[in-house]
């Protein structure tokens, strides 16, 4: 691991730390950036210390304690905050004499805090919690860096304009974390940009991250319907892409490569959570998951199950995005032409430019024997796809239904 990557790791659970310790959230930040700044210079030419983690909390504390007592006009403030925070955590101890503690899970729910926007919850959780620079997390929601950094910032000021505190969430608060985390997940297993599909830096963080969750909160249905529908998810990821990082749909995936593991553990812990409490969006999706899992291939899948799950899902938390996903099942179930009329119906709605409802249109008038429509949906999707694998997977599509119409043409 490279000095940049360790520093990007290390960097969640500094923050986490000092915000802990201080509340101050911007000053906090500022420490750390510093301690950055100082540990790559350091590191690059003398060799990463021994306890790299130790040796950041130690020196952004200090970076901290100088911030506060270089800000003059902030005197009366400084003493305050001296006065609050015990004495032995302002006298910095030797790296990793005691074991740093993991405040992650406090920091995500801190970036969730109710006063946010959701979006500002997002961005703040992606740069905080999984380590994204501003200008990565401004690809990811296709936005200028500026109006990014500006929206980050604008969020910090909200948290010290409420008082916001490192402390559990509510129960309102925690439907949010759980989005918000299932948010981090998705961007990590779908990148919506950039020249790799998966990112496992940030699936690897969600999974932790909501495996923490559900130990805290054992009595949450609906945490551990999240991380078992991480843990099913995920389990397919190896087998997501080619050797080159080409995309590779469900259907003709190595099943031999999926993590049966991961499988097992999610697979037992949602039947343990259905049998146990009311069923929520993230259980029925994580059945979905299993029901995926259990098949020896997509012709053995029962898709009856999963589009009578849909329909429970359907009910409990409609969106389109659940519904286009919906028309995959029933198309399985009773045919193309039957979801291309549902598809069609959602392309007048929000995901009328998504590339997702393009590609499942094309997929299904694929099926249908329309190849000439079915390339124009794949390079229509393709033209809207964010991710580099996935609009080689489109447009390799689109050539595959124009080659074969061009045989077909020829016989």
């Amino acid at each position: 691991m490279t000095v940049e990557q360790l520093l990007r790791t290390l960097t969640p659970r500094v923050l986490g730390t000092l915000v802990r310790r201080h509340g101050d959230f911007a000053r906090c930040e500022d420490a750390v950036q510093e301690a950055l700044i100082d540990a790559a210079g350091r590191w690059a030419g003398n060799g990463v210390p021994e306890h790299p983690l130790g040796w950041l909390v130690t020196v952004a504390g200090r970076r901290y304690v100088d911030l506060v007592r270089s800000d003059a006009a902030r005197e009366r403030r400084e003493q305050a905050v001296f006065d609050a925070v015990p004495r032995d955590e302002l006298v910095a101890a030797p790296p990793d004499a005691e074991p740093v503690r993991d405040d992650l899970l406090e920091l995500l729910f801190l970036c969730c805090h109710p006063a946010l926007t959701p979006p500002a919850q997002m961005a703040l959780t992606l740069r905080a919690v999984a380590g994204l620079t501003t200008g990565e997390i401004a690809a990811a929601f296709l936005v200028p860096d500026k109006t990014m950094g500006q929206r980050i910032s604008r969020a910090k000021l909200r948290l010290k304009e409420v008082g916001a505190r490192f402390e559990a969430p509510t129960d309102n608060a925690l439907d949010v974390v759980l989005h918000v985390l299932y948010l981090l997940f998705n961007e990590g297993y779908s990148a919506s940009a950039g020249p790799v599909l998966r990112r496992t830096d940030l699936t690897g963080q969600a999974v932790r991250l909501a495996r923490e969750l559900h130990r805290r909160l054992p009595g949450s249905g609906e945490a551990a319907g999240l991380l078992a529908l991480m843990l099913l998810t995920e389990a397919r990821g190896a087998a997501r892409t080619g050797p080159d990082g080409a995309l590779v749909p469900l259907a003709e995936q190595d099943r031999s490569r999926w993590d049966r593991a991961a499988i097992a553990e999610g697979t037992d812990l949602v039947t343990r959570s259905l049998a146990a409490h009311p069923a929520g969006p993230y259980q029925v999706q994580a059945a979905i998951a299993a029901v995926h899992a259990e098949a020896a291939s997509t012709g053995d899948t029962d898709w009856p199950q999963v589009l009578a799950l849909y329909d429970v899902l359907e009910r409990l938390a409609p969106n389109p995005v659940t519904a286009l996903n919906r028309a995959v099942a029933l198309g399985e179930v009773r045919g193309p032409r039957a979801a291309l009329e549902v598809v069609d119906e959602l392309g007048r709605g929000v995901l009328a430019d998504h590339h997702r409802l393009h590609a499942v249109r094309a997929h299904l008038l694929e099926r249908a024997g329309d190849r000439t429509a079915a390339g124009e949906a794949f390079r229509r999707a393709a033209s809207l796809a964010g991710s580099v694998p996935e609009q080689r997977f489109l447009l390799s599509r689109a050539a595959r239904c124009t080659s074969s119409e061009e045989i077909s043409g020829s016989v």
